[in-house]
């Protein structure tokens, strides 16, 4: 069988599963959507795992990058050499930020591919209104025409939802690339390169969130929201790890000054040190 037809059953077979297990009065294209992006982000948690980790680790090691490109600034084999040297032991993965985007692709072409056929994928009668919103239609469809026949207020949940998606990307992006650990510190030229295109990301989906259905932009936002907490979990975990290892031990119970076993000084000693003072 065709696997692009397989992938299309797939995904339309689950987001009708979670259609059809919600409650009448809660039935909807919208909440179907929702459930099956967390499903799908709880299935990649892994990949985001491996990639939140890289880029944070990308940043703790801009010191060193930074000390290997003024030493070997006249040999670029040698440096590209000693970089992925020092990118494999510390678990770096210059790509890593790209990974989940290159798997959910297919997901997302898939989705988008149901949604215009909704009710080929779904039973029954299909609830596809959401927050004010048609999901089977575009923003870019929908808002010029909202505009022509003066329905401005029919446009504010689909601009709502543009907005949402970008500032949720540009905070995920923030929460790897600015650590309590690298603040003030020079970057080398291949985080920053990697942290521009990161930045672009955010308005790319903004841009594609408006020309394609509301339903994908639906998809979007949630994922962006869930891998914000999942970051924020990580990142946590990881600063906690961080702090246990650089706690020191706790000195051993030492006696008092002037008692027999103490490294202080004595009262004596004290005393004679003042007297030489004065003197």
């Amino acid at each position: 069988m065709n696997p692009w037809n397989l992938l299309l059953d797939l995904i339309g077979g689950v987001l009708n599963f979670f259609y059809q297990i919600l409650p009448g009065s809660l039935q909807n294209l919208g909440i179907a959507i929702i459930l099956l992006t967390l499903a799908i982000s709880l299935v990649m948690f892994p990949l985001t795992l491996k990639q939140t980790r890289s880029m944070r680790a990308m940043q703790l090691i801009q010191p060193e990058v930074k000390r290997l490109q003024k030493e070997l600034k006249g040999d670029k084999e040698e440096l590209n050499k000693q970089l992925m040297a020092l990118y494999s032991e510390r678990g770096v993965n210059p790509a890593a930020g790209c990974l989940p985007m290159i798997v959910q692709m297919p997901i997302w072409f898939a989705l988008f591919s149901v949604l215009r056929n909704v009710e080929k994928y779904i039973e029954g009668t299909v609830n596809s209104t959401f927050l004010g919103m048609d999901l089977t239609q575009a923003p870019s469809q929908v808002v010029p025409e909202a505009i022509k026949s003066g329905n401005y207020l029919g446009t504010v949940p689909y601009i709502l939802l543009i907005v949402l998606i970008v500032v949720a990307g540009f905070y995920q992006q923030l929460q790897t690339t600015k650590t309590k650990k690298d603040d003030g510190k020079e970057q080398s030229q291949t985080a920053q390169s990697m942290q521009t295109a990161m930045k672009i990301m955010p308005l790319f989906f903004g841009f594609i969130s408006w020309t394609l259905t509301a339903g994908l932009g639906i998809y979007f936002a949630t994922s962006n929201l869930f891998r914000v907490g999942q970051q924020a979990l990580i990142i946590r975990m990881d600063d906690d790890d961080d702090d246990d290892e650089q706690k020191p031990a706790l000195p051993a119970d030492t006696p008092e000054d002037g008692e027999p076993g103490s490294k202080g000084p004595s009262q004596n000693a004290s005393k004679k040190k003042n007297r030489r003072r004065r003197k």
